[in-house]
């Protein structure tokens, strides 16, 4: 089975406080994308482990610590299933902000599942996901949502930027999500996200914002610059997503490239 684990933006994070286990509260949106890692599963009859096979961008860590490999084990020690043959390309960068890695552990939940005729209803799923990851139950419906708590808690929300553009640009820069976290200060936001979200997108920069930027670009201005040109060349909205380093910017029309992106990972994809 042959899957398309898809990366997601975040339109605004505010860090509202910190909650009694020692995480942090938020609020924010979660949009789907369509940047796509692909995922291929495979029974292997009568093998004694799984084998994993790993192209495209790099990926850090040892591949026991995986996430689809996470994701087999969970199911494993409830379900009992058989080993898999796993080849996972990818095409979401790391380190970014996008979900990349919570997206291919949801998705290789739904197709075990599917695979092995396990039945398991959605709601058992994000319980499952969610185990894994506070986002990684949101790419179970992969729909638009407003979050909250640590970034699992979420609320369906009406929201479609069908016919925009989205443009992503990574710079080689990696951002431990527990680095960002400790130099921000948490706030109440002067206005609820889930209302501005609902202004139209020529305000949502005057607006809406992420609590991470303001720490981050002074860490690394370079992110700061992406967003800046992203704004130079047509955007209608621009942002970093999550803890970055990826920034992305909402355009109503198709851009053309800017030479000034060429040493960093980029995408134009339209929005749906």
């Amino acid at each position: 089975m042959i899957v398309h684990p898809n990366a997601k933006i975040n339109i605004g994070l505010n860090i509202t406080g910190l909650l009694p286990n020692g995480y942090h509260s938020i609020e924010t949106v979660f949009y789907p994308v369509n940047v796509y890692d692909h995922l291929k599963i495979e029974p292997i009859p009568n093998a004694a482990e799984n084998q994993f096979v790993v192209k495209g961008l790099s990926i850090d860590g040892k591949p026991e610590n995986n996430l689809v490999i996470k994701a087999w084990q969970l199911l494993r020690d409830e379900y009992k299933i058989a080993p898999v043959k796993i080849f996972l390309e990818k095409n979401i960068p790391m380190g970014a902000g996008l979900g990349g890695g919570s997206s291919d552990a949801a998705f290789m939940l739904k197709t075990l599942n599917d695979l092995f005729q396990l039945d398991i209803d959605r709601e058992k799923l994000k319980h499952l996901a969610a185990k894994l990851g506070a986002d990684c139950p949101f790419f179970i419906d992969n729909q638009p949502v407003f979050a909250q708590g640590k970034g699992d808690e979420f609320h369906p929300l009406k929201l479609s930027l069908k016919n925009f553009y989205l443009v992503l640009v990574k710079p080689d820069i990696h951002i431990a999500t527990a680095n960002a976290y400790a130099e921000t200060v948490p706030k109440k936001p002067e206005f609820p996200l889930q209302e501005l979200v609902k202004k139209p997108i020529e305000e949502w920069k005057y607006f809406i914002k992420n609590d991470f930027e303001e720490s981050i670009f002074k860490r690394y201005p370079l992110i700061a610059e992406i967003k800046q040109k992203l704004y130079e060349t047509g955007a209608v909205y621009a942002s970093m997503s999550g803890s970055g380093s990826a920034v992305y910017g909402i355009f109503y029309d198709r851009p053309v490239r800017n030479g000034y992106f060429d040493n960093y990972f980029f995408s134009i994809v339209p929005l749906s």
